[in-house]
């Protein structure tokens, strides 16, 4: 389990490091140049500017509108990862019976556990790694939207000095600016804790541990950043809880009984 922690902790250290390698305090616009910009970035931008002019200039509506379409994009990939979350969650009273009879710690003990183990996944049609591909390969698409909400005049004005038009207003905030009452950095995190749960393997301490800080790290980030941003981070895991609770269930980790097989999952 360390090292599912310490792949997790790993991806979201790059998710931010990432986040900050590029032009992120430049505007996106046409003569925006690279690949980056040019292919990933500036579509995102120009997709949210034209829905937000089709419903008379609501970059708020547009926010979520593109984030349920970018979800429902990648949602085979997500539906692969919590299919392969829950089995692995269904699976762990096997595989700490078998940490308990192999305990020892001398080589040829972990050799032997760690072939129970893969016989386990193999019996039960598991991959162990078939959950971390697909959060690898939405990171791009995820970035890009984070950098197309903060490179957009319209949306974050402060990113383009010469930007003269009037400040997006949507419910209580301003898209640019942090929310005054910390209302949204508050449902972040409460939705990223719930979205946790039902993913994690909740009775493992270095997971647990993880439920804990991502709501957090997710909070701080909300309170200081553009409210658009935290806005798409609402959206975005509020689909996410209703994905994983249609897909497989609430609890579908704490039954033991359950059976651990991807292709077995609720629909």
């Amino acid at each position: 389990m360390f090292r599912k922690f310490g792949l997790a902790s790993v991806l979201l250290l790059l998710m931010v490091v990432m986040t900050g390698c590029f032009n992120i305090n430049e505007p996106i616009n046409t003569s925006s140049t690279g690949i980056w910009d040019s292919y990933f970035v500036y579509p995102l931008s120009w997709l949210m500017i034209t829905i937000a002019e089709a419903l008379g200039n609501s970059y708020g509506f547009a926010i979520i509108i593109v984030t349920i379409l970018l979800r429902i994009l990648i949602l085979p990939l997500m539906i692969k990862q919590t299919r392969s979350t829950k089995a692995m969650q269904a699976l762990q009273p096997e595989m700490q019976s078998l940490r308990e009879k192999y305990s020892a710690k001398d080589q040829q003990t972990q050799q032997k556990l760690q072939q129970e183990m893969m016989g386990l996944f193999q019996k039960h049609g598991v991959n162990p790694l078939a959950g971390c591909f697909p959060i690898i390969i939405q990171m791009p698409i995820l970035i890009a939207f984070y950098h197309a909400i903060m490179r957009t005049p319209q949306i974050n004005p402060g990113v383009d000095p010469s930007y003269t038009g009037d400040p997006q207003q949507f419910l209580w905030f301003e898209l640019g600016m942090a929310d005054p009452y910390f209302i949204l950095p508050l449902i972040a995190g409460a939705t990223t804790f719930i979205q946790q749960k039902m993913m994690m393997v909740t009775d493992n301490p270095q997971m647990k541990m993880l439920m804990y800080i991502m709501p957090v790290m997710i909070m701080a980030f909300a309170a200081f950043f553009p409210a658009a941003l935290a806005l798409y981070w609402v959206i975005g895991n509020i689909f996410m809880i209703v994905q994983t609770y249609f897909i497989t269930g609430p609890n579908v980790g704490k039954d033991k009984n359950a059976e651990p097989n991807t292709g077995g999952a609720k629909k």
